[in-house]
């Protein structure tokens, strides 16, 4: 067979790595609220019920303007909105590090939450537009683990500035990466492959593998590493998962109106409701229970704190890949394992061991099985909308997911004033078997079988 003779670049695994640590940088602004909170409730002596309400106006704001969002990203690109989000995001969390008032944190936090929306928003999008279908999994499993790197990073860093100075300066140290990362992205990142300085002809021509049927050659040129045989569960090998999973051949949504008129875009956005929301809660208050409910030194507290998203980023690396190969890209699969795994580890947390060693394992454990689905939620609609049709559908999963984000610390809040913490354990997890429940109703789109395969 002819091979093309053109060099292919593979500069769409560079972008990966750029929204990988941008990603984190987001995350970070958004995380480092977890172990500041403690020290703004002494300072302001507000209830956990107020206290919540801080964490959830991030959410609120960041899961409002998720399809305003999509259509700023599809009018002016993402390279545009993608920069204005992040330039937004930093500026007003350094904002969060000069205020004095908690009515005037509030409003900074739900501006913060406004501001990073486009940057989740583009990120997806830039997958989407960058990367053939059967590697987006494996992409937003990347993606999706650089937003628990920033929560992984954060205690310890946080720890060390609260040693060394005062709440206020977390934010003001962590706002400076997001504006070289804002500047850093429109330079290196274009709106698609096709307009980057950095890519080649045959890297566009294989990424763009789904949308022509004459590229065979490119193919093998770029994807020299592929075998050609079938996954494990491809082929003859998925009819008893098909059926498990309600596997279907279904048409494309091709526009908005079909989008909104979807239930499996909105069981996948309810679902995400609940695994964000597990999530936020890990990340808001699980500094607060560590130090302050089970009396742990603000040092070992940063290390727990960081167990779960430990886990989070080996279980999205994982679950990508997975997704994309041995589940031959089929999304369900794993989004049921971490809706179930999920319920069983909040529970666990009921009776969580007072050796701290033990407690870390449970964490990180925790972490790593519900990151394995995680993923799958945001790279769903990619098999079932076409890429016009894309920012919508995600925007609405994504907005599901951070309503989820926004709920759930204000519950914990108000479950803290009246219950304790084992009732907090409890809640996540009947919103994990909730989360179970809407992935069953949906269907899963067959995948189209490579034409291209050599």
């Amino acid at each position: 067979m002819f091979k093309s003779t053109v060099t292919c670049t593979h500069y769409r695994w560079w972008v990966i790595g750029f929204i990988f640590i941008i990603y984190t940088v987001a995350n970070a602004d958004r995380a480092n609220i977890g172990f500041a909170l403690p020290y703004i409730q002494k300072e302001f002596e507000l209830s956990n019920t107020t206290a919540g309400i801080i964490v959830s106006l991030f959410f609120l704001g960041y899961s409002l303007n998720q399809i305003p969002s999509g259509m700023l990203t599809s009018k002016f690109g993402v390279r545009k909105a993608y920069t204005g989000g992040m330039l937004f995001t930093s500026f007003f969390t350094i904002l969060m590090g000069i205020i004095d008032s908690v009515w005037a944190i509030k409003i900074c936090r739900l501006l913060v939450g406004i501001a990073e929306a486009p940057v989740a928003v583009g990120s997806s999008v830039t997958i989407n537009n960058w990367f053939p279908q059967k590697e987006k999994g494996t992409a937003a499993g990347i993606y999706l683990a650089s937003s628990k790197v920033g929560p992984l990073i954060v205690p310890p860093l946080c720890a060390w500035i609260i040693m060394h100075y005062s709440w206020h300066y977390i934010f003001l140290f962590f706002s400076i990466p997001g504006l070289i990362g804002a500047i850093f992205w429109y330079v290196m990142v274009h709106n698609k492959p096709e307009e980057s300085p950095f890519v080649s002809k045959s890297e566009v021509d294989y990424i763009h593998q789904d949308d022509h049927q004459n590229s065979a050659a490119v193919i093998q040129t770029c994807d020299q590493t592929k075998s050609g045989k079938d996954s494990f569960l491809s082929s003859s090998h998925h009819t008893w998962l098909d059926k498990l999973i309600r596997t279907k051949a279904v048409e494309p949504l091709v526009n908005t109106r079909q989008v909104f008129r979807c239930w499996d875009i909105y069981g996948i956005a309810f679902g995400y409701f609940f695994m964000v929301g597990t999530v936020s809660v890990l990340m808001a208050w699980l500094p607060k229970y560590l130090i302050q409910e089970r009396q742990i030194a603000i040092m070992s507290s940063a290390v727990l704190s960081a167990s779960p998203f430990l886990g989070t980023v080996l279980g999205n690396f994982l679950g990508g890949f997975l997704s994309d190969n041995l589940f031959s890209k089929r999304r369900k699969p794993l989004m049921i394992i971490s809706s179930i795994s999920t319920s069983f580890t909040m529970y666990a947390l009921v009776y969580a061991p007072e050796n701290i060693f033990y407690l870390g394992t449970l964490l990180f454990v925790t972490g790593f099985l519900l990151a394995l689905g995680y993923s799958a939620f945001i790279v769903y609609p990619m098999g079932r909308v076409n890429k016009t049709s894309y920012p919508t559908a995600f925007a609405i999963i994504n907005m599901g997911g951070q309503l989820g984000g926004m709920a759930a610390p204000l519950i914990v809040g108000i479950i803290l004033d009246h219950f304790n913490w084992d009732a907090v354990f409890a809640t996540l997890a009947v919103g994990s078997f909730c989360c179970l429940i809407l992935v069953l109703s949906v269907i899963e789109p067959k995948p189209v079988e490579s034409i291209y395969r050599t």
